[in-house]
């Protein structure tokens, strides 16, 4: 089951392919959580039906409501606090392209959002050291800043908050951005474009990385924005490899899901109890 509180095209596309390519289906449901009918109670409902539930939602509590309530494995396809199913297909393309994480520099331009929260988690995991150029008041989450610094504590990486994109860009193996008003967010779109505009990821900021050092961008992209046409479509944007990799990385996280699932299913049915 596929529950979309906001539109999508990548997460859209690339589960439902992705369930048809492992021999199963995809049922798409457009709706709000909690607006005709409580979210634990839906939760208890579909999974009588279904094998999985995907939720891309608003708020990261209707995502939590749903795993507490479901006796079947929930997936987290987007929440204004994290972004995790983006965030494993951007660390596959980094893998493709650096053959490597620990030890690689991430530089996140931009508002500190859901992917910049699950970039840092992911990051800190995976030894690569991170820094996320932003304004002032657009931190990342503070609990996830505090939950990257402990993983990073043990995984021996660095991370690190600037205000200033081209001093955090300098040796940079991979520079990310995102767009600077997400959904939900149209009414600051002015504001925000005023305050981010010294953010933009142009030819000049990427010529202070690496001379190898590539782009990526979750999508859909503000052209002229976040990022200029001359880097999203130049030779070190690999932003179409890292779309394609939300349908190889989703799969993975489906039969990974319900592969452990159907093992433990007594033991969770149990708990749940």
């Amino acid at each position: 089951m596929m529950i979309f509180e906001k539109p999508s095209l990548r997460t859209r596309v690339t589960f439902e392919t992705g369930m048809t390519q492992l021999g199963g289906h995809g049922i798409f449901m457009e709706t709000l959580l909690g607006k005709r009918e409580s979210t634990p109670d839906i939760a208890r409902n579909l999974c009588r039906w279904v094998d999985l539930i995907m939720a891309r939602t608003f708020a990261h509590k209707s995502v939590t409501d749903l795993a507490e309530h479901a006796t079947v494995p929930v997936i987290n396809a987007l929440s204004d606090l994290e972004h995790p199913c983006q965030i494993l297909a951007d660390f596959l393309t980094i893998l493709e392209h650096k053959r490597k994480l620990k030890g690689l520099k991430l530089v996140y331009v931009g508002d500190g959002n859901n992917v910049a929260n699950s970039l840092l988690l992911a990051a800190a995991t995976q030894g690569m050291h991170m820094t996320v150029a932003c304004p002032q008041g657009y931190d990342p989450d503070k609990g996830v800043w505090s939950r990257a610094q402990a993983l990073a504590a043990r995984s021996k990486c660095k991370l690190a908050i600037v205000r200033d994109p081209r001093e955090a860009v300098k040796g940079a193996d991979v520079i990310y951005t995102d767009v600077w008003a997400s959904m939900g967010q149209e009414s600051e779109r002015e504001l925000r474009a005023r305050i981010f505009a010294p953010y933009q990821v142009n030819q000049q900021l990427m010529a202070l990385a690496r001379r190898d050092a590539i782009f990526l961008h979750c999508l859909p992209a503000h052209r002229g924005d976040e990022v200029t046409d001359e880097v999203l479509d130049g030779p070190q944007s690999q932003v179409l490899d890292e779309a394609e990799n939300r349908l190889h990385i989703q799969k993975a996280i489906m039969v990974t899901l319900y592969k452990h699932w159907q093992k433990n299913k007594a033991k969770y049915l149990k708990k749940k109890k």
